[in-house]
């Protein structure tokens, strides 16, 4: 709320429970000296940040936060600047203490700031990308031929591999294809999904943040990683799904 608008109606949103900080670097100008004693009125606790100690702000505020400038930034000591970074320096360290005192959590800024990617970054979760992705799988039974087809036709650049039972065995990828091609001597009709699959493969479960996804695919340089729910199958996450939510 500025001082000038205040006394022209914009006074009517401070209420009772509220607590004024008064920002001015001398304190001393008319339209503070006409809405300090309105404010008192009020009976609204009053802060005052001010360069100037000894101003009419400083001595009328219940609270004193002195943030002294000896001369501006500007080569005509004229124009706020030195005194406005003192100013937002000063208000951020109260920001700060406010989060801690209100012991605010990462939770609650992802409430109260969805949007951008600071929010994706605290409420994005896995399941919410890989749900919208085709869920590739074969048997550990299958022969070549469906492994290709499964990975080709669903543009993954992957499939999990499950038991008959539906536990998730391990992944193949297109690179295991192109190394078994490239090493395999036997017959290419022999070959079966246990025998090319990646055990263990790296997984995040669908309730994991999409950021903390990112972090695996970055520190073992892949590109998707298999998402489970409970420890089962549930589909697959991709680099470009993060890439599209603007998290890279």
């Amino acid at each position: 709320m500025h001082a000038a608008d205040a006394i022209h109606g914009d006074l009517g949103m401070i209420q009772p429970e509220d607590f004024v900080v008064a920002i001015s670097k001398s304190g001393d100008t008319p339209e503070i000296k006409v809405l300090v004693p309105l404010l008192k009125r009020k009976g609204v606790p009053m802060a005052a940040l001010v360069s100037n100690a000894e101003s009419y702000l400083a001595q009328q505020a219940d609270y004193v936060l002195h943030a002294p400038v000896d001369r501006e930034a500007c080569p005509h000591n004229l124009a706020p600047t030195t005194s406005t970074t003192a100013a937002l320096a000063l208000g951020d360290a109260l920001a700060v203490c406010l989060l801690e005192s209100r012991d605010f959590t990462r939770q609650d800024f992802a409430r109260l700031h969805p949007g951008g990617t600071l929010g994706k970054q605290l409420y994005l979760k896995v399941g919410d990308l890989s749900r919208q992705n085709q869920q590739p799988q074969v048997l550990d039974s299958a022969p070549l031929k469906d492994i290709i087809l499964e990975i080709s036709g669903k543009r993954l650049g992957a499939t999990a591999v499950l038991t008959a039972a539906g536990q998730l065995e391990g992944i193949i990828t297109d690179g295991d294809l192109r190394r078994m091609l490239t090493n395999f001597a036997g017959r290419l009709e022999d070959v079966r999904a246990r025998d090319i699959l990646t055990a263990n493969p790296v997984s995040v479960e669908v309730d994991d943040f999409a950021v903390e996804a990112l972090a695996r695919m970055q520190q073992r340089n892949i590109t998707q990683l298999i998402v489970t729910e409970q420890g089962r199958f549930s589909g697959f996450i991709h680099l470009h799904d993060l890439l599209r939510e603007g998290l890279v």
